[in-house]
């Protein structure tokens, strides 16, 4: 490798993507990840005979003409086997009344609402219009945010009169909307959209931004949908990475970057990294591809006055991101109720919000007549990483056993039928993915933080791009594969070339 070559910090899915798109465009790459594996919070690991999705359990963007159909077929691969999920999932509001179904059929989904959220078909329709606005703008690539000529011309060129009608909403929130639709005395709708879209947006919908939210809640309808994959999340990164490789990148597990130093006049880029033998080593580049959360800078770089003041007060001021904790099971299958969807989301008290991913039958992840479960609810990475070594266990096997009582109780099985179960906390989150704290999906899509006023992938610093989950669009493995294509797009035209990926 010479000193022309880009250096990708971060094997996840952002990453990944990042390298081989620049490999397929013939630049030379190098990918560092620290883990043994590719994949970050959408990799898996094993246990026995079970297979367990770390974090992402379900994906969008495989439809035709979306991101990850389009990278996949630039590449030259087939999108791995999946599933398009018609039930997208169950949300069961404990109120007594009956759960509420998610269908792909966009026919099948408004009879649901309208069974479910008498007088709300007003909310839908406006947020259908929104959503088609934002999806001809976002197809059309435009660069958000704007920081030079450049991105301005990409964002100019997208622009259409409708845009304008959508930007009089760029400070609202999903509460907003709400309220111009007279709904926001409708309890258990305002309950059923918290739960559904901080799933996705990390903020409650008093907080989210109208533009991202109205998206996030036509994400499982035709002619999207949400994707279900046999194997595991991980078919995302073999294929990605074989691609890589295949195109001459270079991938370096288990080599962790300890330091980074800028560029400047004829010198390249510095980063060192400790490779799997704890061997301190050094490599150049002309340009560098950041994807891990972006307050690692801060720690990254050798010298922080590298960094412009207002830039580190910028990343020293982010919000702070939420954590997880992550009960992993497996389960006989015939205990479990008939018909069972593959995603549920519970309401409940206490521990709190539960999201469920559960196995199909011959998917890959458990032995035939088995399932794997998972479940997630949001948890505050301050307070755990601050328990002494027998608080964190305690409290550990307190979540564990209100979790599992929970899901007992929904799925009306009984402790015997579990075969498998531990917990993941925010600081397993650390230690797997090296997040601070173990933080997970990336800033809050606050209307301060998404779209133009979000953070750019553009930095400062001559050379340094940024992508992942806390830049445009925002999290999920979609929105992460579109904030690599941005940087990627961003970084060729640097070096006085255009690269489009192809509808």
């Amino acid at each position: 490798m010479t000193n022309d070559q880009v250096i990708i910090i971060g094997g996840g899915i952002a990453g990944l993507t990042a390298a081989a798109l620049l490999a397929h465009e013939g630049l030379q790459v190098v990918l560092l990840e620290a883990h043994y594996q590719t994949g970050g919070c959408a990799g898996t690991f094993k246990r026995g005979q079970y297979i367990f999705d770390v974090g992402a359990t379900q994906v969008a963007g495989f439809e035709t003409g979306g991101i990850h159909e389009r990278i996949f077929r630039y590449l030259g691969y087939s999108l791995p086997s999946s599933e398009v999920l018609d039930l997208a999932c169950v949300v069961q509001l404990e109120d007594g009344s009956r759960p509420i179904h998610l269908w792909n059929d966009p026919e099948k989904w408004q009879a649901e609402r309208a069974e479910q959220f008498p007088g709300s078909e007003k909310f839908w329709r406006l947020c259908s219009q929104i959503h088609q606005i934002n999806w001809s703008f976002a197809k059309r690539e435009p660069v958000l945010p704007v920081r030079n000529l450049w991105d301005f011309r990409q964002f100019f060129q997208a622009l259409r009169p409708n845009t304008f009608l959508a930007g009089f909403l760029s400070n609202a929130t999903v509460m907003d909307l709400l309220r111009l639709c007279s709904c926001e005395k409708d309890l258990r709708l305002k309950k059923f959209l918290d739960l559904q879209i901080k799933l996705y947006s990390q903020e409650s919908i008093d907080r989210t931004a109208a533009l991202y939210g109205a998206t996030v809640l036509q994400m499982a309808q035709k002619p999207l949908g949400l994707w279900h994959l046999n194997g595991s999340m991980q078919k995302l990164s073999d294929i990605l990475e074989t691609s890589l490789t295949g195109d001459k990148g270079e991938l370096l597990l288990r080599h962790k970057v300890v330091g980074l130093s800028p560029k400047s006049r004829n010198k390249p880029w510095k980063v060192d990294v400790l490779d799997h033998n704890k061997k301190l080593k050094t490599l150049y580049g002309s340009d560098v591809i950041f994807t891990l959360p972006p307050q690692c800078l801060l720690q990254i770089f050798s010298n922080p006055s590298f960094l412009p003041l207002s830039y580190c007060d910028r990343l020293m001021n982010l919000p702070k991101g939420n954590g997880a904790v992550v009960l992993y099971g497996a389960i006989d299958r015939k205990k479990l109720p008939p018909h069972c969807p593959c995603h549920l989301q519970l309401d409940i008290n206490d521990p709190g919000s539960l999201f469920l991913s559960i196995s199909r039958e011959n998917d890959g992840r458990a032995p035939a007549g088995q399932a794997t479960l998972i479940a997630s609810l949001f948890a505050e990475v301050d307070f755990w990483n601050s328990l002494s070594s027998k608080e964190y266990q305690d409290k550990k096997q307190i979540f564990l056993d209100k979790m599992r009582k929970a899901i007992n109780a929904y799925l009306k099985i009984d402790c015997d039928a579990w075969l498998h179960i531990e917990l993941s906390t925010p600081r397993s989150f650390a230690k797997w993915t090296g997040r601070p704290l173990g933080i997970v999906g990336g800033l809050g899509q606050h209307p301060r933080n998404f779209g133009p006023y979000g953070l750019s992938s553009r930095t400062p610093i001559e050379g340094l791009w940024l992508c992942g989950d806390s830049i445009y669009p925002g999290e999920g493995t979609a929105g992460v594969s579109l904030s690599a294509l941005q940087s990627c797009r961003q970084l060729m035209k640097s070096r006085g070339k255009v690269f489009n990926l192809p509808f």
